[in-house]
């Protein structure tokens, strides 16, 4: 692994992979590049790769701009403000809709996840993004009963989809649609 200062590029991380089959380039959230390519691939080739993908490394920079610029921001201050307000709705919230639908689940985590609202190990450990504070209440309860359908079935499954749209008044489409209109803030200083 390597870092190369290119003059138009920037800094692209150079990672010689003997797993990689091909030359791949990925741009990462913060616009900086990774560029892995196979072990009987050269450096030199891979980067002649990166710079006829130029175009397309700018426009993705670009979107990825856009969409960082769109998220909201919120301080410090309201960060204690949501763990707090977290702490004291989660846990009850959850307890209430798994004994109301017969789920169970081993251990609750209250995160400050920015990547996803919620998600569920293996073992049926619950990790909410505290940040679900944000969400009107509907929501909320949407994102607690998805985890909770994730104890019984481990995937994305038709069962899955079929299970949490029963609980949802068959409306699982019309929320997710619904929930992809917020996106969790980024912290200012």
């Amino acid at each position: 692994m390597g870092l190369v200062h290119h003059p138009t590029l920037g800094v692209i991380e150079c990672v010689r992979s003997v797993r990689a089959r091909s030359i791949r380039l990925v741009v990462r959230g913060d616009g900086s590049l990774r560029l892995s390519y196979p072990i009987f691939a050269n450096r030199s080739r891979a980067i002649a790769f990166a710079e006829s993908r130029r175009e397309w490394i700018e426009l993705t920079r670009q979107r990825l701009a856009e969409r960082r610029a769109s998220y909201p921001t919120i301080t410090p201050q309201d960060v204690e403000r949501l763990r707090r307000e977290a702490r004291a709705y989660i846990p009850t919230a959850l307890r209430h809709l798994a004994s109301k639908h017969g789920f169970s689940y081993t251990t609750l985590r209250i995160s400050s996840a920015h990547t996803r609202w919620g998600s569920c190990s293996g073992r049926n450990g619950i990790s909410i993004s505290m940040f679900v504070m944000m969400l009107p209440e509907h929501l909320r309860e949407f994102i607690l009963l998805h985890e909770l359908c994730h104890t019984r079935h481990h995937n994305h499954s038709a069962a899955f989809h079929a299970l949490l749209n029963s609980l949802v008044e068959h409306k699982e489409q019309e929320l997710n649609a619904e929930l992809r209109k917020y996106k969790i803030p980024k912290i200012s200083n």
